[in-house]
Order: structure tokens, then sequence, then C-alpha cells
């Protein structure tokens, strides 16, 4: 603990200017006293012998010369076995535990331990005494869920030491010393269940960073095909209110090929929040046939709560991602929404007067979001083992305008960029991720050139349907409205998805390009029409058929007879329009 305290000399919203003595540094935490309240707050800028620290509390109260009390440790997290299955706010405080001790109006200044001190863990140690350890490497193993969860070397730890000792397997709490290391000077360290971490420094405890590579396979077809994502990777979700950001990034969490998912809800209206904790631990896991909660970790604060500690959620939630990543898993980060998180510094930003950039936006806006980002990634372990953290972040842009500055900060960083567009949500088509603003850095499920195919498709249907809003059809021809009706269909079966069926809410990497072959041929067919009214004829009629087929299990007879329908009304029109042409 430091010796440093000081006296409240300004108070401004959620910030105060504190008077210091002692050594005092930057993001420290402190706390004021309010009566009998303690209120946490963190050092954000430091004047010579006077230091502002924005509180993650309400400060009504707050007065003129107020105690301050510098602790000498920076804003950490708890990491530890009993992560999974909890829903913390921004400074991690278990929320169910906090309103049992609090009813339903959190009371200010009550701060709760993160892991719970009594449950026992059965710990079983994977070294000997003698054996020599770094930073980051396995100590030994407990059970959490269906993972074996790995006690690691505190990552702070300085070169290699060796192991004095380590004790037996059995029932351990968190705080219970499970081994100890010496270093060559004789100094030890102790190994605990759990391990504390400060928010704002990255885990760097591994071998090598990768290039992300692999796709991530989320299940959604127009992300997996047209827009993927890599494993290890990032990407962002703009869109307006109502276009479904949140039912996209529910529905990614579900079925998404990773181990861990973590939900930061920073900033979003409390119904919003409420949904996802009421909806989250009703989702079957189509892993385990378990609920979804059980390998998820929810970090949320709304936009009720105090600015500050919005802020604090994005950082506990990638700091948890990291420590998972350490273990070998793959983790998958959500952060909702992102112009939130942007919000909160803009305000902090205005209250310590600094020059402000675009929209009132602090001008290091670019570089604090490209931080955070780039705490995603593909890692090679130092026992051999990869672990990734794919970090995907929705952003709320005023009115869907994508030209406003948190959205364009965001896309120079990220991988991937699924544009939701509030024409296709008024429209109903789902997901409404416009394939025509969209983009990805990222290798497909699908080869390059059968994308880029339908792509060029899709642009043409477009242009045909916007020139046929001025023209009409009768000033179309019979060759684009064919093209125009070829896009719609591509559309209305592949980009679409019926999130409510167990069979089409989840298409499969090996379905994809099963599909999307059949669509590739029918794309690339040269179909002929004698007339446009029989041209929609045949299109909707094959488009109730793909639908039907999207929902039949492909290891069934129905998905191979439907697909011998499909292809068979292709054939006969290729036929009928080679024997109109020998005519």
């Amino acid at each position: 603990m430091s010796n440093s305290t000081g006296r409240v000399k300004g108070v401004n919203g959620n910030m105060l200017t504190v008077e210091f003595e002692g050594a005092v540094s930057q993001n420290e935490v402190a706390y004021v006293s309010e009566g009998e309240n303690r209120l946490m707050c963190e050092v954000i800028r430091l004047r010579g012998r006077r230091a502002d620290l924005q509180v993650f509390e309400d400060t009504t109260g707050i007065q003129i010369d107020d105690e301050v009390e510098f602790t000498g440790e920076l804003l950490s997290v708890e990491l530890g076995p009993g992560l999974l299955t909890q829903v913390f706010d921004g400074l991690q405080n278990p929320l169910p535990q906090l309103a049992e001790q609090c009813g339903f109006f959190l009371q200010r200044g009550t701060y709760l331990d993160a892991l719970p001190r009594d449950t026992k863990w059965k710990f079983t140690p994977k070294v000997k005494q003698g054996d020599e350890l770094t930073a980051g490497e396995t100590v030994g193993i407990v059970p959490e869920g269906i993972f074996e969860h790995a006690i690691m070397v505190p990552f702070n730890l300085p070169g290699q030491a060796k192991i004095k000792s380590v004790v037996e397997e059995g029932d351990y709490t968190v705080s219970d010393t499970v081994a100890v290391l010496e270093n060559d000077d004789g100094a030890e360290t102790e190994v605990k269940l759990m391990q504390r971490w400060p928010v704002k420094v990255p885990i760097r405890a591994y071998d090598e960073r990768l290039r992300p590579a692999e796709p991530l396979v989320t299940r959604i077809r127009i992300v997996d095909t047209f827009f993927p994502v890599a494993r290890g990777g990032t990407y962002c979700i703009p869109g307006p209110f109502g276009a479904g950001k949140t039912v996209l990034q529910q529905i990614t969490s579900r079925y998404a090929d990773v181990d861990i998912v973590i939900v930061a809800a920073c900033g979003e209206r409390a119904g919003e929040v409420v949904e996802t904790l009421r909806e989250f631990p009703e989702l079957t896991d189509p892993r385990t046939g378990k609920s979804l909660m059980d390998r998820t970790v929810i970090i949320c604060n709304t936009s009720s709560m105090p600015v500050a500690a919005r802020e604090a959620s994005v950082y506990t939630a990638v700091t948890v991602a990291e420590y998972y990543r350490q273990m070998g898993l793959n983790v998958l980060l959500l952060a909702d929404s992102t112009s939130r998180w942007a919000q909160a510094l803009r305000e902090v930003s205005g209250r310590l007067e600094e020059i402000p950039g675009e929209e009132a936006f602090p001008a290091y806006l670019e570089s604090v979001i490209a931080s955070f980002y780039e705490r995603g990634g593909l890692v090679s372990l130092k026992d051999g083992r990869k672990g990734s953290i794919t970090i995907g972040g929705t952003v709320s842009p005023a009115g869907g305008n994508f030209d406003e500055p948190v959205t364009q900060a965001t896309l120079k960083v990220v991988g991937a960029f699924h544009g939701l567009s509030r024409a296709r949500s008024d429209a109903r088509r789902y997901p409404a991720i416009d394939p025509l603003d969209s983009w990805s850095k990222y290798v497909s499920v699908v080869d390059d050139e059968s994308v880029k195919a339908a792509h060029a498709l899709l642009r043409r249907g477009s242009e045909i349907g916007q020139m046929m809003k001025v023209v009409g059809e009768e000033g179309t021809s019979i060759e684009d409205f064919v093209t125009f009706l070829k896009a719609e269909y591509l559309d209305a079966v592949y980009l679409q998805q019926d999130a409510f069926d167990a069979v089409d809410g989840a298409t499969a990497a090996e379905r994809q390009q099963h599909v999307f072959a059949v669509m590739l041929a029918i794309m690339n067919a040269g179909l002929k029409f004698k007339s446009r009214d029989e041209a929609r004829r045949f299109f909707h009629e094959l488009t109730q058929v793909t639908r039907d087929w999207n929902r039949a299990p492909m290891d069934e007879d129905k998905f191979k007879e439907l697909e011998d329908k499909i292809k068979g009304r292709i054939t006969e029109n290729e036929n009928n329009a080679k024997s109109l042409s020998s005519d």
C-alpha cells in the first residue's frame, strides 16, 4: 500500500482535482472519503503536485478538502477459476452478489471480491520441485466446467525461476498458495490459484504473435462466405438502432467456433442489457447441450451507470479474454457498443479541458481504439499451443452515419467490416449486413474467385434494380431483368437466414461450400424466358424450394431430393432454351 494521501481541491462531474503528498503514478487507484463511503477512482492526469482523478461512482456529497488515499496499485482485476458463468460490472464486482447485498438500488462505495474466497477447487500439480518455469507457464490445473483451467506462473515474473515447493493434489481456495518459485538471487514468488493484473497493460507472456489466417466459422453464411472473420482477427458491426446488432452478436456467440465467449456491454441501454442477461442463460450451447452461460463471462455497464465505469468495462473484458487465451483457448470478445465507450472518453476529455477533435471526441480517439483492438490476435504460447482472441465491436453511429469519427477510427484498425443497413432491416432481410458496403481482408470458407463472381452479380443486380425504379420493368431488357432476379434469388436464399429455424439458423462450413457451389451453377446458368412474368414465376418457385432446402438437415434424404429438384428446374430451363434456339 502507498502512503500517499491528498485533499480534494475541485469537483467537476465525476472528475476530481486532488492536491497530493508523496509519490503518485498514472492510472493508480485511489479512494476518496465521502462520509462513511470510500469511493474508488483512478488517476488520469498528473500536473506537478496535483492529480486529476475520475471517480467510478456518483460524486454527490464530495466536498473540498475531503481526504483521498492512494493505493499504489493500478486498476486491476482478479484472474482465476470461477470467472465463467459470472456477470460483473466494469470494476469486476459480481452483480448478482451485489444485488443480494444492496437490493434493487446499488449502494455507493460497495466493492466485492470478484472470485469467491470460500469455494474450493481441486488442484492437480503439473510440475515438480526443481523445474524451471517462466511467466505464463502452467503449474497445475483445476476443472472449470468443460475446461481444464490452467494455474499459471504470475505474468509479471522476470526471467526464469525454479519450483522450490509445490502442494500435493487436493482442494484449495483461490487465495491459497499452491507453489513457491525461487530465482537465482533467492527471491521467492508465490503462486496462488488467483492472480491480479492491471487492465490497461496487455498480457504478453507468450512466445510469438502470429498472423490470423484460419477462418473463424460463425455459421452465418453472409459472414463466413462473403465477409469472413479470422480466428484471432478483428471486425466491427456498425449500424443504426434496430438494425439487429445485438441479435447478430447473440447468434455469433452461440454458434461461433470458439471456446470462451466474453460479452462487454459497455454503456448499452438498461433494457438491452437486461434482455442479454435474461436470454443468455436460456440459450442452449450446441457444443454441450447445456446453457451457453457455462462458457460465458458478461461484463456490463448500462448507460445509466457512471461514465468512468463504462470505460473500465472494456478493459476488464479484454484482460479476462487475454487470461483465457494464455491457456491455449480461443476466445470471442464482443463489445457492445464501442460508441458508448467513445462517448465516455469524450466526456472525460471535455472535463480535462483538452483540445477537442472532430465532433468533440478527443484528438487521440483513433489511437485509443487501435490499442484496444490490437489486444486481440493469435499467439503461440511457450508450450507450443496456440491461443486467440477474436474481437468484434458494434458501433452505433447516430442516424446510421458511417462517416462519423468512431466508425471511421474503427474501420482503420479492423480486418472486417459488417455494415448493417437500415433499408435491409426495414425490408426484413436478416442478417441486415449490406453486401455492397461491407468488406473483409480475411480468407473465406469458399474460394475467392467464386465469391468475386457472386459480388459482381449482386452489384450488377443492384444497379439494374436502381435503373428499374426510373424506367420500369418495360424499359429493361429481359437479359438484365433475369440478372436482377438472379441477384434477388441469391440474396433471399443465401444471404438471408432464419434464426428461428434449427437448421437454417446455423450453417456449417461444409454445407456452405456445398450450397454455394449450387448457387454458383445457377448464377452461371444460361436461363432463358419468353416473358418477364415467366421469369418471375420461375424464380419465385425456385426461391421457395431453396428455402425448404435450407431447412433440411444435410444428412437426410430430403436434402438430396430438394437439391435434385433445384438442379432439375435449372436443367429443364436450359434444355428448353436450347430447343428454342435450334428452332
